[in-house]
């Protein structure tokens, strides 16, 4: 089997000494080093994080196959909390519907199965050195592609089915931004340094959609908490902010975003 078949599930039922062999084949066949093999608790069973180091870059191993992805808002129940939150940002004029679940109904992406390669993905974004255009062309001269939006969003929430990737509620005393004990500071299960900061706006190779944070418009315009932390749901893609990034206000702004380079196996 290649490792790009790998899947999830067939990770999952791996002992460690068999993730520890294939985290050195993943990390033979891209001509990098393997750093780390560590077992973590995850939707109640145990997962393998695996490092590979490469050209000083380190990455993550990701395994792919047939995963659900966005947010299924007919089984989602707001608490009394967000609810009350949303409705205060709606009487400063702020949020897309008349309640959080028809805001949320724009703002991510619906719920639907694909089916997935394996990868090794950047721990950590890049700032983009070239427009959203030419990144592709500047990231394949190092072996390197950005991700698509079904890989961006699977490798964040890693197989769970909450609003973030850490669970359904955030913490609404305060917002994300300078929150130094918040879960948004974790790294995620398989690793990465992921959906942690509402500054950071990550792109991909869908131009549909941006991930992981809105330029901090949401923390610096008094949306309320709620809205606050909602950048940092897994499955939000905000078109509203995608109409800003792809058009001409932010076409000399590409190095405020950034991209989470790709290792094909």
């Amino acid at each position: 089997m290649s490792l790009a078949d790998l899947t999830l599930d067939q990770w999952r039922s791996f002992d460690l000494p068999a993730a520890r062999r294939v985290a050195q084949e993943a990390a033979e066949l891209v001509g990098g080093r393997m750093t780390a093999v560590e077992t973590v608790e995850h939707l109640g069973a145990p997962l393998h994080r695996v490092q590979v180091e490469r050209g000083a870059q380190e990455f993550a191993l990701i395994p792919g196959g047939a995963v659900a992805l966005g947010f299924d808002l007919d089984s989602w129940r707001p608490t009394p909390e967000q609810t009350a939150d949303y409705a205060e940002s709606l009487e400063q004029g702020f949020g897309f519907g008349p309640d959080l679940r028809s805001h949320l109904a724009q703002m991510l992406s619906p719920r639907r199965s694909v089916t997935l390669a394996t990868v090794l993905m950047a721990v950590e974004g890049e700032n983009l050195s070239e427009s959203p255009a030419d990144m592709p062309a500047v990231l394949a001269a190092r072996g390197l592609r950005m991700p698509s939006s079904d890989e961006w969003e699977h490798a964040c929430g890693a197989g769970a089915t909450t609003l973030f990737r850490w669970g359904d509620e955030c913490p609404l005393d305060r917002i994300p931004h300078g929150d130094s004990s918040g879960p948004q500071n974790q790294l995620n299960a398989f690793g990465l340094r992921i959906a942690y900061d509402t500054y950071n706006t990550e792109l991909t190779s869908d131009v549909t959609s941006v991930h992981g944070g809105d330029g901090g418009e949401s923390v610096c315009g008094g949306y309320g908490r709620m809205l606050s932390w909602l950048p940092l749901a897994t499955a939000n893609r905000n078109p509203y902010l995608v109409e800003f990034v792809y058009g001409p206000d932010g076409a000399d702004l590409c190095e405020d975003f950034t991209t989470r380079p790709v290792l094909t196996l």
